[in-house]
């Protein structure tokens, strides 16, 4: 992807003002938009994420001492600090992505000069489309090629999600940083949260993936995202099982009722969406748009309904999506409470879908909404 416009060209210009030299190289890592699968990363499931071609671009060149400085350019901040004993700092929260990433490569015993930095991205924040996980990648691809470290994509995945427990305070599953690692163009991505496997998955021709921003931010770790994590933890113990996913539908069904009423709705969400994912790789593989879509829809349900991660404005937008001509499913996409809905559509449809989406979420909501006509990119990695 030629950096000759919009972030990419920003951040080249950015980093020579801010540092007064040239950087070395340019690096990309993309936002995500899960396909479905939601809230099954963490217990061990199944996740069917594409990356997205929107992404966060970043200049770096290595420093000859070990201090780390920072220029995030949309944002308009800068920060400075060592990589010695590096800890979460509560002046520069924005920061924790950049600083987790390297205190992990660091505490990993990868040791090395420091950098001089710069980044933008048009990944809506707070979004749910990842904005913080391709930060953390973008840092974790540079670092690997301007130092030669000799780690895979796996491997900077799991310390990018370190840094997001250490430093941001959330307990993401790996799904956000490892589709950022390893997405391919055209291709959504099952990805086996217990194995740490993925699968290719193509995207059918003549369909397009909407990405429908209600314009209403979350912060997960002010979110009960947390506490959600920490239900099917326990849901999972008081089933005598490792993680939800070691429980099928029947299973389930069979011992739901050893569950106190909260705890069931949560695990049932789980364990049923780990199969809807499942079926909608299937369904992918073989074409078949409208049993895609039906999974689609009926994980939303879930998510409003049994994991209550929905909000007003997600549950209109979907349902506004799901009542188009040409769109064949849509759902909540990320975290919740806020955020984006992700929509199958047609590719005749796209123009009046979005049209008509756009203006009738705006009249009854008084927000304005961004809908994305997204295409399934490449991961992580530097710029030629």
């Amino acid at each position: 992807m030629a950096p000759s416009s919009g972030p990419a060209s920003a951040v080249v210009e950015a980093f020579d003002q801010a540092f007064g030299y040239p950087s070395e190289r340019l690096y990309r890592a993309p936002g995500r938009v899960n396909l479905i699968g939601e809230h099954t990363d963490y217990n061990d499931g199944f996740v069917l994420p594409m990356a997205i071609d929107r992404a966060v671009w970043l200049a770096a060149a290595p420093r000859p001492d070990r201090q780390v400085r920072v220029r995030a350019v949309t944002l308009e901040r800068d920060d400075l600090f060592g990589l010695d004993d590096l800890q979460p700092s509560r002046e520069v929260h924005w920061a924790h992505y950049v600083r987790g990433g390297l205190a992990m490569l660091e505490r990993a015993a990868h040791r090395r000069a420091g950098l001089d930095l710069a980044y933008a991205g048009d990944v809506p924040i707070g979004a749910g489309l990842s904005s913080s996980a391709a930060v953390e990648m973008a840092v974790a691809a540079a670092a690997q090629d301007l130092f030669a470290l000799d780690l895979s994509p796996l491997d900077l995945a799991r310390l990018s999600q370190r840094a997001e427990h250490e430093f941001a305070g959330t307990q993401c599953g790996l799904m956000d940083q490892l589709i950022s690692a390893v997405g391919q163009e055209g291709q959504a991505m099952l990805i086996d949260c217990r194995a740490f496997t993925w699968q290719p998955v193509p995207l059918p021709r003549g369909v397009a993936v909407v990405v429908c921003d209600t314009s209403k931010r979350r912060g997960l770790v002010d979110s009960a995202y947390n506490e959600r994590r920490a239900q099917c933890e326990e849901g999972a113990r008081r089933l005598g099982i490792p993680a939800l996913r070691d429980l099928d539908v029947a299973t389930f069904e069979v011992h739901s009722n050893e569950l106190p009423p909260v705890l069931r709705l949560r695990c049932k969400h789980v364990v049923y969406e780990n199969d809807r994912t499942l079926c909608a790789a299937e369904a992918l593989r073989h074409g078949d748009l409208r049993s895609f879509g039906r999974l689609m829809n009926e994980s939303h349900t879930s998510l409003r309904d049994l994991y209550e991660v929905s909000c007003e404005e997600l549950d209109l937008m979907a349902a506004m999506a799901q009542s188009q001509p040409g769109c064949w499913g849509a759902r909540m996409t990320g975290a919740g409470f806020g955020g984006c809905v992700v929509a199958l559509v047609d590719l005749p449809a796209v123009e009046a879908f979005t049209h008509n989406v756009a203006a009738v979420y705006e009249r009854q909501t008084l927000r304005t909404p961004a809908l994305y006509v997204c295409q399934a990119s490449a991961g992580a990695g530097p710029v030629d």
